[in-house]
């Protein structure tokens, strides 16, 4: 076996054994980090070809509410809910995409379409208070452990199911990035007009990304809905959580495979520490700081902190010069 090979199975090792040892705090968090590191990945797979969308928390918002909703007033098990939610967030992604694709709208015009999006699916959200609980939020009703509903108060299982789901957004990220379509994608963020003329497909280039990262946020909206058992339209819709996973994915690396995750520990660290260390005293902190922290990111660390890491690694000192005779 490989060095590579054999440094697998130690982390696959580890981190299958975290349930046995790791107290249920700390499980708490290392779910939360693994749910919102496959989000951040999912987003990454669009920022990282230069489409800036500021609009996933509609996707999110979407794969939380879906299913939650057919549960709650319908007994629809969440294995389809969540499916008919990705279909959903499929068909948004599509009927933002297309026209933005078909009229050429790029970068901040593109930014600014999809944070409408995300405002438009939080004010539908609260608007439809009668059945979603507007700005209250929506608790999930509640049946005990059942594979059926997707509940699990043992929070073995939904580790499990977090980490199987961090894997699988790793492995798609990995897919797109060495696929045979990577040189395309990267052609068109570099110009459109010049990627066009040499033959590539910019449309379905495009919607193609767009829609497998839709897909992906919505899965995790409904995974950590399930998992969180209470939605809220301000916490998974919306202008605040769209911003949250463009920092994640920004501050860690959308350039690297596990820069999303990192920049997950990074934000689930924060609020984490703001809820402890000031409980209600600063709400609403956490997202100035994510603003102040993406300036100085993309300012000083454009690649992020793994890529200003591997980019030091690779500076080779400069060799001292002789002095002359």
């Amino acid at each position: 076996m490989s060095a590579r090979g054999l440094l697998l199975v130690v982390w696959a090792a580890l981190l299958a054994s975290v349930p046995f040892v790791a107290p249920p705090y700390f499980m708490h968090l290392l779910i939360q980090i693994l749910l919102w590191g496959f989000i951040y990945t999912a987003w990454s797979i669009m920022g990282r070809f230069g489409l800036v969308s500021l609009g996933h928390g509609a996707f999110l918002g979407v794969g939380a509410y879906v299913p939650a909703l057919l549960w709650n007033y319908y007994a629809v098990t969440p294995w389809l809910g969540m499916p008919a939610a990705i279909v959903l967030a499929v068909l948004l992604g599509l009927v933002i995409g297309y026209p933005c694709v078909r009229l050429r709208v790029v970068g901040h015009y593109f930014a600014l379409v999809t944070l409408a999006l995300s405002q438009v699916v939080l004010l539908s959200i609260v608007a439809a208070r009668d059945f979603t609980g507007g700005s209250l939020g929506l608790t999930i009703n509640t049946i005990g452990q059942s594979w059926y509903a997707f509940q699990f108060p043992d929070k073995t299982h939904f580790y499990l199911i977090a980490l199987a789901l961090w894997a699988g957004g790793l492995a798609v990220w990995h897919w797109v990035d060495r696929g045979i379509g990577r040189e395309a994608l990267d052609a068109i963020s570099e110009d459109e007009e010049a990627a066009a003329a040499v033959g590539i497909n910019v449309m379905r280039e495009k919607l193609r990304v767009t829609v497998i990262s839709a897909a992906l946020t919505a899965l995790g909206g409904g995974i950590y809905a399930q998992y969180m058992m209470y939605i809220n339209p301000e916490t998974l819709s919306g202008l605040a959580v769209s911003l949250q996973i463009v920092f994640g994915a920004i501050i860690g690396g959308m350039y690297e495979l596990l820069g999303s995750t990192i920049g997950a520990l990074l934000t689930i660290s924060l609020n984490e520490g703001l809820r402890v260390g000031f409980g209600t005293s600063f709400i609403g902190a956490a997202n100035t700081i994510y603003g102040i922290l993406l300036v100085l990111c993309i300012i000083f660390m454009p690649r992020g902190i793994i890529g200003a890491l591997r980019g030091r690694g690779r500076r080779k000192p400069r060799r001292a010069v002789a002095p002359a005779e």
